[in-house]
């Protein structure tokens, strides 16, 4: 056992409290949920949305209070879009979205360190 697992685990504990979040949020809002970590070998698309004939990609960030590396959106950068965009590819050929309107959003989830809770949630249309 490596001293990193401990880091891993609760990296993807927070990683996957945010996206229950984001999706929750996103649900109340009028958004229906079409696929949640959905994987190809290009990558993983963390929210797959529809809004209002709109396919809706959303990158997840997720960061605990007090953290040293910056803001979660932020941690967006050009590599990670151009990621998305290309698994996001892959996925509007392999269900048939040929035409569809698509849009990248990112939800952008600041946790309390102690309790988990969202601190603050921010949904950015059109990020990217």
């Amino acid at each position: 056992m490596t001293a990193r697992q401990p880091l891993r685990g609760k990296k993807n504990a927070t990683g996957q409290r945010g996206e229950e979040i984001a999706a929750s949020r996103l649900a109340s809002a009028g958004y229906a949920i079409l696929n949640r970590n959905w994987r190809c070998r290009s990558g993983e698309l963390d929210l797959v949305a529809e809004h209002r004939g709109v396919i809706v990609f959303v990158e997840v960030r997720t960061r605990t209070s007090g953290g040293r590396f910056g803001t979660a959106a932020e941690s967006v950068d050009y590599r990670k879009q151009l990621r998305v965009r290309s698994v996001a590819e892959v996925y509007l050929h392999r269900y048939g979205y040929a035409g569809v309107p698509v849009r990248f959003d990112v939800a952008a989830i600041t946790l309390d360190r102690n309790t988990s809770e969202a601190l603050e949630y921010r949904h950015i249309e059109s990020a990217f």
